[in-house]
């Protein structure tokens, strides 16, 4: 591995990079999810799919929380939790409307959800490139 790479994996780390990343891989599980979601929409009893991830993440970036320090592997985190320890969370919410007549499905509800998703994820991927961009620039000693 290069001095370059260690580097700019250095830098990455203490940087906005990290949540942008679990944001895409909430993205991607989200696609899924929704996915599932239209493609069972007349099956009957069936039960949709919601992705959990920005709720954690504003706990992790909450300045009003504090993060308590892990002295020993054996100790478990309290406070606010690391933003590399974030990981979505896809479960079926208790919901016992049927908007859908068939089960709790609702197209509509879904189509909006899959266009916020594709724009999310698009703003994620552009805002990695433009800091890998800089980073690169940087590294390099050209401007960017």
């Amino acid at each position: 591995m290069s001095h370059r790479v260690i580097f700019a994996n250095g830098l990455s780390r203490h940087t906005s990079a990290p949540a942008v990343r679990a944001s895409l891989d909430a993205s991607a599980m989200r696609l899924k999810a929704i996915s599932n979601n239209i493609a069972n929409v007349n099956t009957p009893g069936y039960k949709r799919i919601e992705v959990n991830f920005e709720s954690e993440l504003r706990k992790a970036l909450d300045p009003n929380v504090l993060k308590g320090a892990v002295t020993n592997a054996g100790h478990m985190e309290i406070g606010r939790p690391d933003l590399g320890s974030i990981q979505p969370e896809a479960y079926r919410p208790n919901d016992p409307t049927l908007p859908g007549q068939v089960n709790n499905v609702d197209i509509d509800m879904e189509m909006a959800k899959l266009a916020e998703n594709q724009i999310l994820f698009q703003a994620g991927v552009k805002f990695l490139a433009e800091r890998s961009s800089v980073l690169r620039s940087a590294i390099s000693g050209r401007g960017v």
